[in-house]
């Protein structure tokens, strides 16, 4: 097909891959603006923008597409669709009807759950047993589109947002290929909104520890946060990243309070919940390396009855 390729970051640029790779025509990329990123904020171009250039294709970067103008090279491809993943700007109305066929997201969740910036996070945090992709024809709504297809993935135990974030994407690029060559004959189904919960965008407050929640809500938190923004606690003044733990049943919690570090040693830094205990793993210091508890512990004057905040 000839298609428009709109997305952002390296869940879009794997789906990008996969559609070049099947040999689909794609006369324009589009993508978000270069960015400030690394300690020096130098721009730098998005993982779509990338592989684009890397192929010898076109690709634009409009700050968003409400003019004439903005949207003058999607006209001018004259594509008979244009698939959509993790793009970052708003498609107006005039934009999703140019191609002859619409506009097709690539979406990380089952719809209608998770609509939304942040479903994969969301999925983990929420203690979800399964996510997948949704293949979903777009309209002025926010992931409110008629679902073409659904393919569901478990969720495990170990799932990070990272780990979940790969195996989406290689799962959403395996998707859209098998769609397109069906597309003009697909019928849509409508999403039931009554049933729609919606992924609202990640604020680094949402990373905090709360002790006081359960061991195995925070151990989904952790999972959930990692590696963005990285679920955090304090000690003392300093805040100290997360990065892996694992609930385990404390009876009586000797200690008491949630937050209190009830032991150390090489298996983990056990720390009290609200109910239950959390061993702690792997953590990081400000400025510094991504540690196993053992490697931290031996830098570190922490011991038993201690206080994470």
């Amino acid at each position: 097909m000839r298609l428009i390729f709109a997305g952002t970051p390296e869940f879009a640029a794997a789906a990008l891959k996969a559609l070049i790779a099947a040999g689909h025509e794609i006369p324009l990329v589009l993508t978000q603006p270069d960015r400030p990123a690394g300690r020096g904020m130098k721009l730098k171009a998005s993982p779509v923008k990338e592989v684009a250039l890397a192929h010898g294709l076109t690709v634009a970067q409009p700050e968003n597409l409400k003019t004439d103008e903005a949207r003058q090279p999607i006209a001018d491809a004259a594509a008979e669709v244009m698939v959509v993943a993790a793009y970052g700007l708003i498609l107006p109305e005039a934009a999703l009807i140019m191609p002859r066929l619409g506009c097709v997201n690539i979406h990380a969740s089952l719809l209608p759950r998770w609509r939304g910036a942040a479903p994969i996070h969301r999925a983990i945090e929420a203690g979800d047993r399964e996510t997948g992709i949704t293949l979903m024809q777009m309209d002025r709504g926010l992931d409110t589109g008629a679902m073409l297809t659904k393919t569901a993935l478990p969720i495990l135990d170990c799932d990070t947002s990272g780990s979940l974030h790969d195996k989406l994407a290689e799962l959403g690029a395996r998707e859209i290929v098998a769609l397109l060559p069906r597309l003009e004959t697909m019928a849509g189904e409508k999403q039931d909104d009554a049933q729609a919960t919606y992924a609202k965008k990640i604020a680094k407050d949402d990373a905090r520890l709360d002790w006081s929640r359960p061991a195995e809500e925070l151990d989904r938190q952790i999972r959930a946060f990692n590696p963005f923004p990285a679920g955090y606690a304090l000690l003392g003044d300093e805040p100290i990243k997360v990065w892996r733990a694992r609930p385990v049943a404390e009876i009586g919690q000797p200690g008491g309070q949630p937050g209190t570090v009830l032991a150390v040693g090489k298996e983990g830094l056990r720390v009290a919940c609200g109910s239950g205990a959390l061993d702690i793993t792997e953590v990081q210091k400000p400025g510094g390396k991504r540690l196993d508890i053992a490697a931290f512990l031996a830098g570190s004057t922490i011991k038993p009855g201690d206080r994470l905040m």
